[in-house]
């Protein structure tokens, strides 16, 4: 009943997650709000929505190292969406890397995976547990709202692109319908959303101990792939509609938000606490993200060969083994 219940709480996270957007959209287009703010924030956040509600009803949840699924949810999703989906996507079709995400956005999802793993990692100082309080939360918020400043600026410098690809990433189907259809739906989706964050939530915990395993590994496997689907779903599609550097941008965006918003969000409700996060799921977060940084300069310079997605995948497969045997 667990795998099943697990299954139904994943399938409706994804499909609340689409329909919050897709209202969201709507209702923001209909305010005329502008697509680029849409496509930057509700778009953005949308996408990253089921590990949101898995790691805050995780950090709300009274079971003691409360942050073991939150962080392994963000540590996992960071490491799939590399590992997996990247090198799923470029094993389908290798893609070029552009010269934003090269010289900021890439440097910059480094630099994140370095201070979350130095800010959370407190018991490598003598009486101090390993957690992310209030005040790592707050810090990360502020970072991220620095970053969407930050990229918002840079679009501006070329606005006929930024709102070209804000109309490409800011299309709802439910546009045209009425406002208060659009509100219910957006309400429902949201209280969905919360249900199925819940639902998916406890059944891997069931999980977790029927198989002897522990949150964190549970959380950096079967959660993160899973809230990881709409990502991977996405890299699919673009790579078959012969558009797979799309995924990179998409992969690059999806980590920082879990990094930034996620964790930030997560840590200021509740204090996270960690115990069977190990220091090497940090380190491996890190290394895919360095790997993803020396893909620029190694075979083809500025792309993502087909090679190197083999590589990544096989090195996705080899963490997920040895987690099941730690």
């Amino acid at each position: 009943m667990d795998y099943i219940l697990l299954i139904v709480g994943l399938g409706v996270l994804l499909l609340a997650a689409n329909y919050l957007v897709d209202s969201s959209v709507a209702i923001a287009q209909r305010a005329k709000i502008s697509n680029f703010i849409i496509g930057l924030t509700i778009v953005g956040i949308g996408t990253s929505a089921p590990e949101l509600f898995v790691s805050v009803s995780s950090a709300l949840s009274k079971v003691p190292n409360n942050g073991d699924i939150a962080m392994g949810n963000v540590l996992g999703s960071n490491i799939a969406n590399i590992f997996l989906i990247l090198g799923v996507t470029a094993m389908i079709l290798p893609f070029p890397i552009e010269r934003l995400q090269r010289v900021r956005d890439i440097p910059f999802l480094i630099f994140m995976s370095v201070l979350v793993m130095a800010i959370a990692n407190d018991a490598m100082v003598p009486g101090l547990d390993s957690s992310l309080n209030r005040l790592d939360g707050i810090v990360l918020l502020l970072v991220f709202i620095g970053y969407m400043g930050w990229v918002i600026v840079q679009k501006g410098k070329d606005p006929q692109k930024a709102i070209q690809e804000a109309d490409e990433e800011a299309k709802s189907s439910l546009a045209g319908k009425n406002p208060w259809l659009l509100w219910l739906i957006a309400l429902a989706s949201l209280a969905l959303l919360i249900f199925g964050g819940n639902l998916f939530l406890d059944s891997a915990r069931k999980l977790a101990v029927a198989w002897g395993l522990s949150d964190a590994v549970i959380a950096i496997t079967i959660v993160a792939v899973g809230t990881s689907l709409p990502e991977l779903v996405t890299a699919i599609i673009a790579a078959s509609k012969k558009n797979p550097q799309l995924a990179l941008g998409n992969v690059i965006g999806s980590n920082l938000f879990n990094l930034m918003f996620i964790l930030g969000v997560a840590s200021t409700v509740r204090p996270l606490s960690f115990q069977s996060i190990n220091i090497m799921d940090y380190v491996v977060m890190l290394v895919a993200t360095l790997m993803l940084y020396m893909v620029i300069h190694t075979f083809k310079k500025n792309k993502f060969d087909r090679i190197e997605g083999v590589i990544f995948f096989v090195a996705y497969v080899a963490y997920t083994v040895y987690l099941l045997l730690r």
